[in-house]
């Protein structure tokens, strides 16, 4: 458990966290104070792609050793949840409207698909022309969106992924990395990780983008992952800076969050009431959280299956 104790209302949060359980913790910490939820170095360097589940769990790859999938209780408790199979690695992780996780395997050219119930894994889309699906974003159609950068080259593409798996590709640009679809699914946000540079397309009914215009550029550092909260803020980590940004939907820097690793990669949202944001950190091999004010948009999509 982690409070501020030097202060009365620090001292009755402990007592009361005591009489709760060991999950208050997570609701009685101060708004945008990231905490360590699990222990360092339980997932390798390679950490990657929180993604909750509608029970809560959170997943994220890479637990214990390359190619696996980790869960996290609410009470920070990891363990492995499975397995991908032979020379898979998995990044970004999203949930469809029934349930099942889908996950971005960047080394087979995969986006996997595995049934939570039996844990049974599939391929659901592959494309060898992809340099590597990186990280995804889903639409409220159950459509996803890869991200695809070749860093080599400093180059990237972006991808649609249709409910039938056919893949799609819809522009290419820089390095591209964190991807989102804004709340109303009229809007497709892609940052590029060397370039600095977050991009917004308007999307259509049939997963369609155009009108690609620039909302924000940093001096420094790179971005990582990228999620919206309900009202389409922007949540972008700052691989190397060590914190994670909230921008406006158009691009307006609100406020910096400070993590206590160096190297967060990705970011999701979830807990009881949407508020919690979880945070992969490589450099310390373990997941933070910290609360926000509003509730994060996949959150609000769980609730609506």
């Amino acid at each position: 458990m982690v409070f501020n104790i030097n202060n009365k209302l620090g001292t009755k949060l402990c007592f009361l966290a005591l009489l709760l359980g060991s999950h208050f913790w997570v609701y009685a910490q101060d708004p945008f104070i990231s905490a360590a939820l699990t222990p360092e170095k339980s997932f390798p360097s390679g950490v990657e792609g929180p993604a909750v589940a509608a029970n809560g769990t959170v997943y994220a790859v890479n637990f214990g050793k390359a190619g696996t999938i980790g869960q996290i209780s609410l009470d920070g408790k990891a363990s492995l949840f499975v397995e991908l199979p032979s020379g898979s690695v998995g990044n970004g992780i999203r949930f469809d409207s029934k349930g099942n996780m889908l996950v971005a395997d960047y080394t087979n050219h995969n986006v996997l698909k595995i049934n939570m119930l039996t844990k049974k894994i599939s391929v659901f889309a592959h494309n060898p022309k992809m340099s590597q699906p990186n990280d995804i974003a889903i639409d409220n159609s159950d459509r996803l969106y890869a991200s695809d950068p070749n860093w080599k080259a400093g180059t990237g593409r972006i991808w649609r992924i249709d409910l039938d798996g056919k893949t799609t590709m819809l522009d290419s640009m820089g390095t591209t990395n964190g991807i989102e679809v804004s709340p109303d699914n009229k809007y497709l946000y892609v940052n590029e990780s060397v370039q600095r540079k977050v991009w917004k397309y308007d999307l259509n009914t049939k997963g369609e983008i155009s009108n690609k215009r620039l909302i924000h550029e940093f001096p420094d550092f790179g971005m990582d992952g990228m999620r919206c909260d309900i009202d389409g803020n922007l949540y972008i980590t700052r691989h190397g800076k060590g914190t994670v940004v909230k921008l406006s939907p158009a691009g307006k820097l609100i406020r910096e969050i400070n993590t206590l690793g160096k190297l967060p990669s990705n970011i999701a949202f979830g807990g009881k009431d949407g508020k919690t944001a979880y945070i992969t950190l490589q450099d310390k091999g373990y997941l933070e959280s910290f609360r926000v004010d509003k509730p994060g948009r996949e959150w609000q999509m769980l609730k609506k299956k």
